[in-house]
This record gives structure tokens, C-alpha cells and sequence, in this order.
């Protein structure tokens, strides 16, 4: 895949980070729970690897800041800092995990990108944009209890974009063994 397709798609990813969040704040609380800007931010980790993924993670949680004021200024910096481990780990992980089975690298891939930007998240809140105000109750409550509709719709639905690109022709970053 050429670097100006791969620049191409992380743009509409980091696009998809603003659109998605407008359509659904349409139905009350679904923005909050269904976590829209990480499934682009993820999808583009995976797809295109660590560096576009970062870009995804940092750039579009600013531009739908800028452009929709979701999410409020306050939240942004602990935001693009998980979304952009996000993006960065699962196209890491997708270059290294190497099993014959696809979706074992991809689940893999994913779960350790959600775990590892959940926690980076955390601190970066805690210890850097608002130190004193999150608890570890609130940083488990916030980041994984409440999030976990989000987690569950992520788990399932973005492998099946992934596999889809693939099956369309889109590339991923790494061939999978067959």
C-alpha cells in the first residue's frame, strides 16, 4: 500500500473520529457508552500500523474538539494521549503478534491496545492533566466499567471491519499467515 493511500485512510479516520460522535449524540448517553472515536482510531492501528494509528489517536479526538467541542476541551489531552497509545499499540502489536489463526492476531492486537491506552489514559489524567481528581474507583469505574458496552462493540465489531477490508482489498499493515 502506497504512503499517500495510507495517508489518505488515516484522514478519514481521524474524520470518522468527529462524525461518528455527532450521529450517535443523537440518542442520549450513546457517545459516552458506545466509545465512537476509538473504533477509527483502532481500525487505522490495525490496518496501516503503530504510526498512523498514532496519528489517528492524536489528531482526531482534536479535530472533534474543534469542530463538534466534543470531547469539552478539559478531557482532550488524556484523550488523545490514550487514543493515540490505541492507534500506536495495535499496529505495533499487529507486527509482532504472528500466529497462523488472523483473528488470534487480531484480538490480541486489540485487546492489548485497549488495556494499554486505558491505562497510559489513566495516568496521563491522574498524574499530568488533572492531578488530584481521579481515584483509582473512578479511573476503574470510568475507564472500564462504564466504557464496557463500548469495550464489547469494539471486541466484536472491529475485527469484522478489519476482516471486511481485507476481504475488499484494502491491505492490512502485515499479511496474515493462512
Amino acid at each position: 500500500m502506497s504512503k499517500l493511500k495510507k495517508y489518505v485512510i488515516t484522514a478519514m479516520c481521524i474524520t470518522l473520529c468527529s462524525v461518528l460522535p455527532l450521529i450517535l449524540h443523537m440518542v442520549p448517553g450513546a457517545g459516552n457508552t458506545v466509545l465512537p472515536m476509538h473504533i477509527p482510531v483502532l481500525v487505522c492501528g490495525l490496518l496501516l500500523g503503530g504510526y498512523f494509528g498514532f496519528l489517528a489517536g492524536l489528531f482526531g479526538p482534536m479535530l472533534s474538539t474543534f469542530t463538534t467541542g466534543m470531547p469539552m476541551v478539559a478531557f482532550l489531552p488524556a484523550m488523545m494521549v490514550e487514543l493515540a497509545v490505541f492507534g500506536a499499540v495495535a499496529g505495533i502489536m499487529m507486527r509482532v503478534v504472528r500466529t497462523k489463526n488472523k483473528y488470534v492476531n487480531i484480538y490480541a492486537s486489540l485487546i492489548t491496545a485497549m488495556v494499554i491506552g486505558r491505562v497510559l489514559g489513566g495516568m496521563a489524567r491522574a498524574f499530568i492533566f488533572a492531578p488530584g481528581t481521579l481515584t483509582m474507583y473512578l479511573w476503574v469505574y470510568s475507564y472500564f466499567i462504564s466504557s464496557l458496552p463500548g469495550i464489547i462493540i469494539q471486541l466484536i465489531l472491529i475485527p469484522a471491519i478489519i476482516i471486511a477490508l481485507e476481504k475488499a482489498g484494502v491491505r492490512p499493515f502485515v499479511k496474515f499467515s493462512r
